[in-house]
């Protein structure tokens, strides 16, 4: 610890001010829990008529998954403070800044996680705490290490960013495990457009903590451009699936279809080297808006035709 901190600048390791609410809220990066929690009430809600929706089960999945959420960005951000110090883009986060002391997100984040688990045990289910454990696992025991020492950790990093929809899923009841498998491969390919054009506009700021990320050991950005493409057609395919498999309406389909060929126009022309910089920045804020929208459209359809 003692060489990483005689990297670090100064206002990185000099507290700086007295913590406030808003500071342990920041720890929890509230907009990523935000997906969380929304991916798992369209798993949830995908997974069950209208007239079946219970809830109060509903209020208990939201917090559950909410608390486990919260939890994990806390645990995620002490496990990163370091790294995060030598970013441009996350070195006024909390904890890097001393505003928040580590000992103290230590004990927040797995507050948080063990809170959240107790509440989908026991006021959902048994498999929908189980996949929230196993989410918890996977982003902190295998994609935040990764990130320090593989090129594959986006692709790793995606089956914990995947999983919180089958939470909803399984909070149905598990009905419709194709559905629930659909949703989970929605999830995981959205991912990729998302953070490979994330990862390629930081890719400076990856470089100088040390992560071995795609944009970072591919500096001309071909690799990151075609795995990109690629990935975002099977994001197209996975987003269709839910009316081939007799679960949405046509009209899901044709809706389904235009967005997806919104995304990949984008995906395209991030494939050209003159335009790489500008399109990578548009790729990511159109993948932003790109899912809730498609979400919001399965969960519509859902409720209008399969009533």
């Amino acid at each position: 610890m003692t060489e990483v901190h005689e990297q670090l600048p100064p206002t990185a390791l000099s507290p700086a001010g007295k913590a406030n609410w808003r500071h342990y809220l920041e720890l929890t990066k509230p907009r990523l829990s935000m997906l969380s929690v929304s991916t798992a009430m369209v798993g949830y809600l995908a997974a069950v008529p209208y007239s079946y929706v219970d809830w109060r089960r509903t209020l208990f999945l939201v917090l559950g998954t909410g608390l486990c959420a919260g939890g994990v960005a806390t645990l995620n951000m002490w496990m990163e403070s370091d790294t995060d110090a030598l970013m441009q883009r996350t070195r006024d986060r909390p904890i890097p800044t001393g505003v928040v002391q580590p000992g103290s997100a230590f004990v927040l984040g797995w507050g948080l996680c063990i809170a959240g688990l107790a509440v989908l045990f026991r006021q959902v289910n048994g498999m929908s705490a189980f996949l929230a454990l196993a989410t918890l696992v996977a982003y902190l025991a295998i994609y935040t290490p990764a990130k320090k020492w593989s090129r594959w950790s986006t692709e790793l990093g995606a089956i914990s960013g995947a999983l919180p929809p089958m939470i909803g899923w399984a909070a149905a009841g598990r009905s419709n495990p194709a559905l629930g498998w659909t949703l989970f491969a929605i999830l995981y390919t959205w991912q990729m457009p998302h953070f490979f054009s994330l990862a390629w506009t930081y890719r400076r700021d990856y470089a100088a903590a040390h992560m071995p990320m795609l944009s970072v050991v591919d500096p001309t950005g071909n690799k990151v451009s075609r795995r990109t493409f690629v990935w975002t057609v099977l994001l197209v395919a996975a987003s269709v699936m839910p009316t081939l498999l007799g679960y949405c309406s046509g009209y899901y389909f044709a809706l389904a279809a235009v967005l997806g060929l919104w995304i990949l126009k984008s995906a395209f022309v991030f494939l050209n080297p003159a335009r790489r910089e500008t399109e990578a920045r548009r790729l990511f804020f159109i993948s932003i808006g790109y899912l809730p929208l498609l979400l919001g459209l399965l969960v519509a359809d859902r409720f209008i035709f399969k009533l």
